[in-house]
Formats: structure tokens, sequence, C-alpha cells
């Protein structure tokens, strides 16, 4: 193993990798995790950082917080997963991405131990992010959390601030059933002592949060209830306004409860700062055609209130999913004059579309089936006229294949 393409490879495919494989990839605790870290001389000790759960909109309140603190002056460490494009992704400084000199050393000094020890792909480049911020000297590190929280690899740190975004039904194979066991589960990442901002609250999954919170002496802040100025953003779609305010509110806290002007520059230009994708990404007009990640129950809601503010005269859906997801429910919420084009991301989870097929039809959702994302992204642009809207994702993979 010498280049960087051969590395990723055997990363990918020597090593159980959950976005490819699902849960016979899921390896919860902390024990490796924490052996591993002290193997590598324990570098997420070495600068200060932010952990950063949640159903929906981690990924977005994370890059969001690292713009930021970017255009502040600060250096700043952003680890976030899946990638969409490319391994080295998942771990920027300064939004620049890892460099690819780093990954093949640490993968070819460090294999015999990630063998030995049978770790897992996420607690490999959970290390490696750690490792690389460590060696840059990081001002600030936004660490997001892979699934769940409590028993995630990330969930070593010991941060300046935590934050969960929201809670909903996701991953229920691992998490739980009920939204007070996911809240449970997410809520693993409140620490002694250190204050933890949560996004959005509902009856069933505040009393959790209160509860851990006490136990831990930890302030609990909601962000619903703090004051946010009105300012631009440029990542696209009204369903970043909680997001905006979850990352707002975590600003007031690391800063002390001023947000300079400055800072707030740093949400107009998050994509510029940061490089984030596939967060309603236009990648065409005439039709217009838009590339998002959502893939859950939770975030299809926000997306059908989203679709109802744009002008168009026919709504074309481009969709595919993992296994695992409550298709029936994200399908049930669907408008049912859209134009539906259900296809499966090539990777091993993918659900395939003869699954879905009998529950489109159940649903009367006009519907034609694709064997491949581009193929039915292809079929949609041919039966869309110049004023009509194609959306394209239900799953982090399909949205990937689209923007390679």
């Amino acid at each position: 193993m010498k280049t960087y393409a051969e590395v990723t490879q055997w990363l990918f495919t020597q090593l159980p990798v959950y976005q490819n494989q699902g849960s016979t990839a899921y390896k919860p605790g902390l024990e490796k995790m924490h052996t591993f870290s002290a193997y590598l001389g324990n570098p997420h000790e070495l600068f200060p950082s932010v952990h950063v759960a949640g159903t929906n909109g981690k990924g977005s309140t994370s890059h969001m917080l690292s713009s930021a603190l970017q255009v502040m002056g600060y250096k700043v460490g952003l680890y976030t997963s899946p990638h969409l494009l490319d391994f080295s992704e998942r771990i920027r400084v300064n939004g620049q991405v890892a460099k690819k000199h780093f990954i093949i050393d640490f993968v070819q000094r460090h294999k015999a131990f990630f063998i030995d020890q049978k770790l897992s792909f996420f607690e490999i480049t959970v290390g490696m992010a750690f490792a690389y911020f460590a060696q840059e000297k990081v001002d600030y590190a936004i660490i997001e959390v892979g699934l769940g929280g409590r028993l995630d690899a990330t969930n070593i740190i010991s941060p300046l601030l935590s934050i969960i975004t929201n809670i909903g039904l996701d991953h229920t194979e691992f998490l739980g059933n009920s939204l007070a066991e996911i809240a449970f589960e997410k809520g693993g990442i409140i620490k002694e002592n250190i204050p933890v901002v949560v996004g959005e609250s509902s009856d069933e999954i505040l009393p959790v949060f209160r509860q851990l919170a006490k136990e831990k002496a930890a302030k609990l802040i909601l962000a619903e209830a703090s004051d946010v100025p009105d300012f631009p953003m440029d990542l696209r779609g009204n369903y970043q306004e909680k997001n905006r305010q979850t990352a707002y509110t975590a600003l007031m806290i690391l800063l002390g409860n001023e947000v300079p002007e400055k800072a707030i520059c740093g949400f107009s230009k998050v994509i510029e700062t940061t490089g984030i994708r596939g967060r309603w990404e236009e990648i065409e007009s005439m039709p217009k055609v838009v590339v998002d990640v959502t893939h859950n129950a939770e975030g299809f809601q926000q997306l059908v209130e989203e679709w109802k503010t744009i002008s168009y005269i026919q709504l074309h859906l481009v969709l595919g999913f993992v296994k695992g997801k409550n298709v029936k429910e994200i399908l049930g919420l669907l408008p049912r004059e859209a134009n539906v084009y259900l296809c499966a991301p090539g990777i091993q989870r993918a659900m395939e579309v003869e699954e879905i097929e009998p529950i489109a039809q159940s649903l009367g959702i006009n519907f034609t089936i694709h064997a491949t994302s581009k193929m039915a992204l292809i079929a949609a642009k041919e039966a869309a006229g110049k004023h009509d809207f194609i959306f394209v994702g239900g799953s982090t993979f399909v949205a990937a294949e689209i923007l390679s």
C-alpha cells in the first residue's frame, strides 16, 4: 500500500464499514477507542473541542460553527461523516481536506495495530482525525458524532461544549424505538460540568435531557429560547433556520454570551469556508435540480414544507434509500401530484427498488423504477419542463452519486 488509492481501498474493503454494510459493521462501545487513543498518545486531549450529536442537522450545525470560528481567525478542525465524494472530506482544517500523505503514512504506520485490535473503519477514522488535529495544532475542533452518542467512538473527548440538534426516530435498530430512548443515547455525550445546547425539544425528550444534565451537573441551554438576530446564510432551505438557531446559541456559550459581527459573517460563507456539499445544493436550472442528503422521515417533513415555498409547474422526486429506513413513512409524506423516480444507491446497504415498489403502489404514488440514481435523474430531466422542479435525495449515497 503506497498510494492514496491503495490505502483508502484497503480501509473500505478490509474493514467493517457501516456506511456500506450497515449493522454488521456497527461496533458500539468505547473500550477499543480508549485503547487506540492511548496508543496514539491521546491526541484528543491536545486541542479544545465541541461535540455535536443529533438526528438531523448535526452536519450543517457543525459546518456553521466551523465557518464562524474560521472567519474570526481561529484554526478550526472539523470531523464529519460519512463523506460524499472522497474519504479525506471527513477530516478538514479550515475547510481544507486532510493531506493525502498524512492519511497514507497514518495507515501504513498503524496498520498492524488496526488488525491486531480489530478496530472498525469508524474507530480508525476518528483516531486519524484526532491525530491530524493535534498535529495541525488547531484552536478548536468541531467533532460530529457518527451514530447515537453514548457509545459512539467520538465520545472519548471532554469538550468545551456539547450540542444535541434534535431527536427523531432514526437508526431505531441501534438506539431504541422511542424518542425518549434515542434521546438517552444521544444525551450520552453530556459530560460532567460541561454545558449542553439542545436545538429542538419536546415533552417526550426534554425530561430525559434535564435528568442527564442534572446527574452530570451540566448546564442545559435550550436554543429555542435564545434571541437570535436575523442575518443572511448561504446554506439554502428554510429547514436551516433551526440549525442556525442552534449554532448561534452554541457560539454565545463558547464566546461568552456575545457573538461578534465577524462571527456572524461566517454564516454567509459556510460553503466557501468549509466546503460543505449536499445541503439543498442546486446543480442545474431550467429545470431547477436540487440535491440534498436528507434521509429520514423527520427530514422529509421539513422538505415537504420547503417544496411548498417553491414555484414550479410539476414536482419530480428522484429517491433512493438504504436498508433500515422507514420508507413507508417517508413515501407517505410525499405530495401525491409528484412524479417519483425510484432507484437504489450502488452500495451493499441499498434498499432494492423491488422492496420499495409494493409500498409505493399501496400508497398510490405515481412512480417509475430505474436501475441507478443517474439513470433516474436522466429520466426525470427528460420528463421535466424547464419550469419544473427536480429534487434528488433519500440517501447520502444517492446524493454522492449525483454530485460525483
